[in-house]
């Protein structure tokens, strides 16, 4: 593994970064179509005003990771917006380049959405994570998730099925 990037290169993606969000995320779905629950011809679809709009939203908050000036690596953390919900968002849309792996993305992007998720007070983050991927299953433990289960059969991928694995981290002793 190559050196930890500084956590600097990583920050909020604004409205202005949504042609390079939409390109990256894009290609993510292509290349990893059982990684994500969203696919590639669905988000393709979208104009790219859409990417501007939810790069914009108060409810969903975007990281990009920057090597060498390029976005390389994305994550977002999605509020809940229910009354009885609100004390928790889910981790979504996490995806590093493979070109810019083992440079510490992953990790410095999910650390910057947990030290926001932590300073809003959220108490109860949640993801999934495809059955397979260690890699990710790896970042997250890593990070301090806990998986609680699995949903078999949860996304079909060409006729293929795929579990996703639910997991979950407690951001106050209280949740």
């Amino acid at each position: 593994m190559n050196a930890p990037v500084d956590a600097s290169v990583v920050r909020v993606l604004g409205a202005a970064d949504a042609a390079a969000w939409r390109a990256l995320r894009l290609r993510g779905l292509r290349e990893h179509p059982e990684a994500f629950t969203s696919s590639h011809e669905e988000d393709a679809a979208h104009p790219p005003e859409v990417a501007a709009a939810r790069l914009a939203s108060p409810r969903v908050t975007f990281w990009g990771a920057f090597l060498h000036g390029t976005l390389a690596g994305i994550v977002g953390l999605e509020r809940e917006t229910r009354a009885k919900n609100r004390h928790k968002a889910t981790v979504v849309g996490l995806f590093v380049a493979p070109e810019a792996a083992g440079h510490g993305l992953g990790h410095a992007l999910l650390q910057a959405l947990l030290a926001q998720a932590r300073a809003e007070g959220l108490q109860l983050l949640v993801l999934t994570v495809t059955e397979g991927n260690d890699t990710a299953v790896r970042l997250y433990r890593r990070c301090g998730f806990r998986a609680f289960g699995t949903e078999p059969r949860a996304i079909l991928v060409d006729g293929r099925a795929y579990g996703k694995i639910h997991m979950y981290l407690a951001l106050t002793s209280a949740s």
